[in-house]
């Protein structure tokens, strides 16, 4: 038996994949509210820059979560998963990089690197899926030009 890091045999591998393009990349600093007591980043403060990466991927795609909900289209979290590579300290600067797996017109999934600021040492590793709802909470279909905007190149 041969001895393999405990991603190897990880049921969430697939969701580990390499981003695909394109990404869409912001740099963000550790604020001092996000760290423990001993100045490391709090695992949770990860899918708020999940948030922030996927909020300007969408942004950039000249479509803001604002107007999607104006809409009547709330992308609501279904399932976020994320992988701790190294830990962040206050005041470090990183990157997020988003990118968009998958797109139906009722489903969402992205995917997530954070990065060490020249791009070469990876931080952490996410994806979260997201489901389309109207007003009362009931699963429907992204307008067709939604789902054309934020899955074009």
């Amino acid at each position: 038996m041969t001895n393999s890091p405990s991603s190897a045999s990880s049921p969430n591998k697939d969701l580990l994949a390499p981003l695909p393009f394109p990404t869409d990349e912001i740099e963000l600093r550790v604020r001092y509210s996000e760290t423990d007591r001993m100045g490391v980043a709090h695992n949770r403060v990860y899918f708020d820059w999940f948030e922030m990466g996927r909020t300007e991927f969408c942004r950039r795609k000249g479509l803001s979560y604002r107007e999607i909900e104006e809409r009547g289209v709330f992308l609501v979290v279904a399932e976020a998963f994320c992988r701790y590579r190294r830990p962040l300290r206050y005041d470090d600067r990183f990157l997020v990089r988003t990118a968009l797996r998958t797109l139906s017109p009722k489903k969402a999934t992205f995917a997530y690197e954070l990065r060490t600021l020249d791009g070469t040492g990876l931080i952490a590793q996410g994806t979260t899926v997201h489901v389309a709802v109207n007003k009362s909470g009931t699963v429907s279909a992204m307008p067709d030009d939604i789902v054309a905007r934020i899955g074009r190149p």
